[in-house]
Formats: structure tokens, sequence, C-alpha cells
């Protein structure tokens, strides 16, 4: 059992090596910073690493209420599949992001977003994820996932977002 975990951090670090790889060229800079939808490029490179590995991680956002920060069933439900599959494979860390609308103080809602992450930290640590596999960080209203005022962008951007990472 031991072996085998071994083998697949080995091949996913190996994987993710080779992945991506070295450029002679810089980068051009995107045309725009806006932070909408903001998330690192290693997001979807890692998750198309491990998914080839034959690891399927549950990337889905949770939703919140206006103004909460408890889960809700479907929130459960999505943190329990990320649970049994952070418990399975040790070599995976998530940081859980979370984020909150445009409406309120940049310090409410940077403290709301911390609440809204720490809960879902809280949630997988009960269902018996490693601590060492999980940090936290609140970026408040800073990176909204939908431009606008409405309901509708308020509550997309009411949420908590997981980007996994191998630890080496």
């Amino acid at each position: 059992m031991k072996f085998s975990r071994l083998f697949v951090a080995l091949m996913l670090s190996m994987a993710l090596l080779f992945s991506f790889g070295c450029t002679s060229e810089p980068e051009a800079e995107p045309e725009s910073t806006a932070p909408v939808a903001a998330q690192p490029a290693d997001k979807q490179d890692l998750s198309a690493v491990l998914e080839d590995a034959g690891i399927t991680i549950e990337t889905s956002p949770i939703y919140f209420a206006f103004d909460r920060y408890d889960l809700n069933d479907e929130g459960k439900a999505l943190l329990k599949v990320k649970a049994e599959i952070l418990k399975q494979y040790k070599a995976i860390s998530v940081k859980i992001e979370g984020h909150c609308d445009s409406r309120g103080t940049e310090e409410y809602n940077l403290a709301l977003g911390e609440r809204r992450a720490k809960a879902a930290y809280d949630y997988m640590i009960m269902l018996g994820v490693d601590p060492a596999q999980l940090s936290f960080v609140s970026y408040g209203k800073l990176y909204p996932a939908m431009e606008g005022n409405s309901e509708e962008a308020w509550s997309k951007n009411r949420r908590d977002e997981f980007r996994p990472t191998i630890n080496y």
C-alpha cells in the first residue's frame, strides 16, 4: 500500500516536472490584469496531470448565502468528495480560498472570506483529512468570479475555491 502511494506520488511529480518545462523566451504579459476569474495557471495543468494518473480532484467551488459562512448541504456533499480523495492521496494538498461579493468594506469581506475558508477547512478536518494537507486564505472581494451588481453575480462570488498541489 505504501509502495503504491509512493509510486503515484513519484509519477505525479515526474509528470509535473515534464508538463511545466522551461522556455527560453519570456511570456507575454496579458493584455488585462483585471482579477476577474483569476486563477493560477497551474490549476488546470495539475488537474490534467492528476486525471492522467487516474486521480480526479473535485475542484468545484462551494457557495454561501449573503453574509453567511455556514456550510449548506450541497457544500458539505462536495467537501465529502474532496475529503475522500485527500485521505486516499496524502501527496495532494489543497489551498482553500474564501471569496465574497462586492458589497461591504474590504476589511469586512477579508474577514468573512476567511471565516468561509475556515469553515470548509474545519469540516474537512472533521471528515478525517490531515490538517497538513490543507491551508486557507481569504481574498475577500478581490477576485470576483463574475462582474456585476446583480444577485446572479453576487451569488457566484460568495464562494470557496480549491487549489490542489502536490507535496514533494
